[in-house]
This record gives structure tokens, C-alpha cells and sequence, in this order.
């Protein structure tokens, strides 16, 4: 597999997808993380868990919309 994504994208698009993957693995892992921790869903909990796990682009999307609200949080200050 690695050898392939580096014949059709090089060296510097390897290292690229690389670290996108890397990124997104992380972005993934903190929102689940963010996730568990977060309790306004109540009984719902273990079945915002269980999306956030399944469907990974649910925690990174979360994460992503929590940074843009506490950004506007904070220029309102």
C-alpha cells in the first residue's frame, strides 16, 4: 500500500497524504475524546459514541465546529 501511494503521488505527495492521514487520526481521536467528555446529550450519550466511532467524520466535524464557536466566544469577550 505504501508503495503504491508513493508511484502515484511521489515523494513530497506521499509525505503529504501521510501527514493528512496522521492529522485526521488525531483530529478523530480528540473528538471522540471531546465527545466522551461532553454530557449535554444525556441518555443519548452512548449513541453519540457510537456514531463518533463508526463514522469518523462526525468527531473530526464536531471539533471543528467547537474551535469556530469558542473563537467567537472569545471575541465577544
Amino acid at each position: 500500500m505504501i508503495e503504491s501511494v508513493y508511484n502515484n503521488f511521489g515523494f513530497v505527495g506521499s509525505l503529504f497524504v501521510s501527514l493528512a492521514l496522521f492529522f485526521f487520526f488525531i483530529f478523530w481521536m480528540a473528538g471522540v475524546a471531546g465527545l466522551c467528555e461532553n454530557r449535554k446529550y444525556g441518555r443519548f450519550q452512548s449513541l453519540v459514541l457510537l456514531v463518533a466511532i463508526l463514522i469518523p467524520v462526525y468527531p473530526v466535524g464536531w471539533i471543528v465546529w467547537e474551535m469556530i464557536d469558542q473563537k467567537r466566544q472569545l471575541k465577544k469577550l
